[in-house]
């Protein structure tokens, strides 16, 4: 029986407070805001975001289903809020999570079905193992290992060690961590050591991004070395390694191999740092660059 969605993003989109000395903006984020206004460039079709906001910011939910992106928002107390507050040193910022979501339920998400579901998670306790364990039995699982390695603690953002990573890896099929957080959940800083590790917990497709060092793919007993193409300019790095998934679900999705895959989602990373807010370029722009290399 064919799965009613190619592939699924479940994941909490964020109202974000930026207080800066000039002022302070409200905005939406979070994975699954960036997710959804990325692959509506490349095809929405066959697509579901699944998430979960207050009544007051159900406004978001509407706006991105004006984009025709199938949602399913579930009832929550209060979305999840991120304060970022910046001095005159950019470089510098204090960020408090100001309100959390209710947790996802196994319950909630009894319809959800994708070819590829990935979790987009901020925080260490959005998903819990049950949740992992259930939504792996209803397509590849897919994860960003940020949220898992961050708590609140009287509304600050703390690092921590996934405890429960050696039970929950070998549910996920596809996780990708960046170099410090490779670090957190490994102990090693070598990518290739980290990523023969990460597999050997369970994980069959493992990426690493690595910043302008580019990112290392690891399946099926090959390594595969991904450059970074150079940006012509860097505005915005918030939502990258979100663009870098969508990239390189997209195009596993479509059949393309993992170097395929990788380049396309380094690509698509590239358009996405020379301009504020989600990617917004095309699949035509996306192979242009990968072909220029």
């Amino acid at each position: 029986m064919t799965n009613p969605h190619n592939i699924c993003c479940v994941g909490y989109i964020t109202r974000d407070k930026v207080v800066t000395p000039q002022s302070t903006i409200y905005m939406p984020g979070g994975t699954s805001y960036y997710f959804a206004h990325a692959i509506k460039h490349l095809n929405k079709e066959g697509f579901q975001l699944v998430t979960a906001v207050s009544q007051e910011d159900m406004h978001v939910i509407d706006e991105i289903r004006k984009e025709g992106i199938d949602v399913k928002a579930l009832p929550t107390r209060h979305s999840v809020c991120f304060e970022n507050i910046y001095g005159e040193n950019q470089n510098e910022r204090k960020q408090r999570v100001t309100a959390k979501a209710d947790p996802f339920t196994v319950e909630g998400l009894q319809d959800v079905k994708a070819d590829i579901i990935h979790l987009g998670s901020l925080l260490a306790d959005d998903f819990s193992l049950e949740v992992i364990r259930y939504l792996s039995g209803k397509g590849l699982l897919s994860v960003d290992v940020q949220g898992f390695l961050r708590k609140v603690e009287d509304e600050k953002v703390l690092p921590i060690d996934w405890n429960e990573k050696r039970k929950a890896l070998k549910y996920i099929h596809i996780l990708k961590a960046n170099e410090s957080e490779m670090e957190v959940l490994t102990g090693c800083n070598d990518p290739h050591e980290a990523a023969l590790l990460i597999a050997d917990w369970g994980v069959k497709e493992v990426l690493l991004t690595l910043g302008d060092k580019g990112s290392l793919i690891y399946a099926q007993g090959q390594f595969h070395e991904i450059p970074a193409y150079q940006a012509m300019q860097i505005v915005d790095a918030t939502g990258c390694g979100d663009t870098y998934m969508v990239g390189y679900l997209y195009m596993r999705n479509q059949g393309g191999s993992h170097e395929e895959a990788g380049c396309f989602a380094a690509a698509m990373c590239t358009i996405k740092l020379q301009s504020h807010g989600p990617f917004c370029g095309t699949e035509a722009a996306i192979r242009e660059i990968i072909n220029s290399k």
